[in-house]
């Protein structure tokens, strides 16, 4: 019996509860939210971090998240810059694209603790363009904020080939809550995002790029189905190309 791969795959399915137990998905319907301030950033409570979805299966938070330097996301750019139409494609398909979070509490679910709410650049823009707007001002304020309506739809109930998250800011100015040993821990016990997505190394990264040009996979890491995108496998492209521009950028 092995026991390291064992301990192992423990680890990866107690992150992978961990990053499901933190995150807070809306249901089809109507819900209530409140955005709250980030306990690791009271100046801002949006975090934009970057991904790089489906490959091989897997996704993988970008160092650029933080500002580090992150191999796929060189390797893309590369090949954007190449002029093929093939290589442009691939290389949009791998490079890192922004999802945004918020730290929020779920009307009625306030006993589980805040949870992270990742949503697409509309949804984005919307809240930003509230926040800056006098007439709302700051909605995550604890005593003084408003409530978030989030209205989502299946691709059924939209009658397109994906889902829609509209939202609306409640009217009334409300407190987080009146139990201010709640309002405490709800404020102060926050996880921090990098708790729930973890970086990895630029070796690391640099070999599950490479795995997945050649049709492998570089990790048992289960994928979180949140953030899962479509999209075509690398052995659509010129497999030639590929490989000697990825070569070409990690062997000089």
């Amino acid at each position: 019996m092995d026991l390291n791969a064992i301990k192992n795959r423990l680890s990866q399915l107690q992150t992978s509860n961990n990053r499901t137990s933190n995150l807070w998905k809306p249901s089809p319907g109507n819900q209530i939210v409140r955005i709250v301030p980030y306990k690791f950033n009271k100046d801002n409570p949006f975090i934009e971090l970057y991904f790089h979805y489906d490959l091989g299966g897997k996704n993988y938070l970008s160092p650029i998240s933080f500002g580090r330097p992150d191999p796929i996301e060189e390797f893309a750019q590369k090949l954007k810059s190449t002029g093929s139409k093939d290589d442009y494609r691939l290389g949009r398909k791998v490079e890192a694209k922004m999802r945004t979070y918020a730290p929020v509490v779920v009307r009625g679910e306030e006993n589980q603790g805040v949870k992270f709410w990742g949503f697409g650049k509309t949804v984005y823009q919307e809240l930003l363009s509230i926040i800056a707007d006098p007439d709302y001002g700051d909605i995550t304020d604890p005593v003084n904020g408003r409530d978030v309506a989030v209205v989502f739809k299946t691709a059924e109930e939209t009658g397109k080939s994906f889902p829609s998250t509209s939202i609306r800011v409640k009217p009334n100015q409300t407190p987080i809550t009146e139990d201010a040993s709640l309002l405490e821990t709800l404020t102060e016990s926050q996880k921090n995002i990098t708790e729930i997505y973890q970086e990895q190394s630029y070796e690391d990264l640099t070999q599950a790029l490479n795995d997945y040009l050649n049709g492998g996979s570089s990790s048992e890491e289960e994928s979180n189905e949140e953030e899962k995108t479509a999209a075509p496998a690398a052995s659509t492209y010129d497999s030639q190309k590929t490989s000697d521009a990825f070569d070409d950028l990690f062997n000089n």
